[in-house]
């Protein structure tokens, strides 16, 4: 199995705490898993942290069930709760693809599953990392009514993540949506307050609030470009860099 190696001193950030979207797992299909972006993504977390980093992982289900869009006149609690279990099948299927890869995973939950899962425990967690493991995180923060980027959000402070890395299949933050205007301009980094000056979508509000009260750097950057993982890891500027009151 693959141990933590290299020279993490190289590293721009050590640990990190990196969010992907369900959506992006689906690749061409109309919805569910592509085997193919599995394995892409699996071989790229392998290289960043052969290169030293510690990883964790927070990833969507909007591949399979998306709680806030539910119709039918169900509950938002109730379609919340199944989101949540949406999100813990992505995290299976990104957890085998890892350990086919070579990688030691952990997968925690913020609702009990102990059949498949540990429960989420912050110093467990944290333990994880400093031995080489790859954790990921599932079923949200175990609560109807936040989303996954509330729940990479707070993971990232609770493990003392030095940034959070949001995957998209875009290149950044852009003035306007880069795949409706042509004219958009990326933003190679920008302050926090901007962002919500601007309205700029790149978290929900409480997810961006949470960041904005610890000073939580957020890196947005298209993670379906190879090497760009390991392009942001070491520093280059990939993408748009999400600072606050000035820091970097």
């Amino acid at each position: 199995m693959s141990e933590a190696v290299s020279n993490p001193t190289a590293l721009q950030y050590k640990r990190v705490l990196l969010k992907l979207s369900g959506e992006a797992l689906q690749g061409q299909k109309e919805f569910g898993i592509d085997g193919a972006v599995l394995k892409e993504y699996a071989l790229a977390v392998k290289e960043a942290h052969e290169l030293g980093a510690e990883l964790a992982i927070v990833i969507g289900g909007g591949n399979i069930f998306r709680g806030v869009d539910a119709t039918a006149g169900m509950k938002r609690s109730h379609a919340d709760y199944m989101g949540m279990l949406a999100t813990m099948i992505n995290a299976m299927a990104l957890q085998d693809a890892l350990e086919q890869v070579g990688l030691r995973t952990r997968l925690q939950s913020g609702i009990h599953m102990q059949e498949i899962a540990e429960p989420f425990i912050r110093r467990r967690a944290v333990r994880h990392l400093e031995k080489g493991r790859v954790v990921i995180f599932g079923a949200g923060t175990g609560n109807p009514y936040f989303t996954t980027d509330t729940a990479a959000s707070l993971r990232a402070l609770e493990i003392d993540a030095d940034v959070i890395m949001k995957g998209t299949r875009v290149d950044g933050i852009f003035s306007a949506d880069p795949e409706k205007d042509p004219n958009a301009e990326r933003y190679s980094r920008i302050d926090g307050s901007e962002v919500i000056r601007r309205n700029l979508k790149v978290m929900d509000m409480t997810a961006f609030t949470l960041c904005k009260e610890s000073e939580q750097p957020i890196i947005v950057f298209n993670m379906n470009e190879p090497g760009n993982l390991i392009r942001v890891l070491l520093g280059e500027e990939i993408g748009t860099l999400v600072h606050w009151n000035g820091t970097k």
